[in-house]
C-alpha cells in the first residue's frame, strides 16, 4: 500500500503572494474620471451656450414684434389723419363753398347768355 502523507491534509495551503497593484491602472482610472468630468463640463457648457442663444433669439424677436406693433399704431394714426384731410379737401372743393368765397371777393357769376369763345389758334 501506498503511504499517504496526512500531515498536509489538515494543514492550510501555503498563502500565495498577492500581486501588487501597479500604479498604471490607478492612473488610467484617474484619467478616465478626469475625462468624464471634462466631458460633463463640456456638455454643460454647450447646453448653457445653446440656452443663451435661444434666449437671445427670443429677445430679438420680442424687440422686432414691439417695433412692428408701434409701426402698426403709427400706420393707423396716419390713415385716420389722411381720412380727415381727404374730408377737408372734399369740403373745400365743394361748388357752394367756392361760390361763397368768390362772392366775398366781389365776384358774380356770368350770365349764361353772355358767353363767348376765344380761338387761340389765331393769336
Amino acid at each position: 500500500m501506498a503511504a499517504v502523507d496526512t500531515s498536509s491534509v489538515g494543514a492550510a495551503a501555503p498563502a500565495r503572494a498577492r500581486p501588487r497593484r501597479s500604479a498604471a491602472p490607478a492612473r488610467t482610472r484617474r484619467r478616465a474620471k478626469r475625462f468624464r468630468v471634462r466631458g460633463g463640463i463640456l456638455w454643460i457648457s454647450a447646453l448653457a451656450l445653446l440656452l443663451a442663444g435661444v434666449v437671445a433669439v427670443n429677445v430679438a424677436v420680442l424687440r422686432v414684434n414691439m417695433g412692428v406693433t408701434s409701426l402698426e399704431q403709427e400706420q393707423l394714426r396716419l390713415q385716420a389723419e389722411n381720412a380727415t384731410l381727404a374730408s377737408q379737401v372734399s369740403s373745400a372743393k365743394a361748388a357752394s363753398r367756392i361760390e361763397q368765397a368768390a362772392r366775398k371777393l366781389g365776384l358774380v357769376p356770368a350770365p349764361a347768355t353772355d358767353t363767348s369763345y376765344l380761338d387761340l389758334a389765331k393769336r
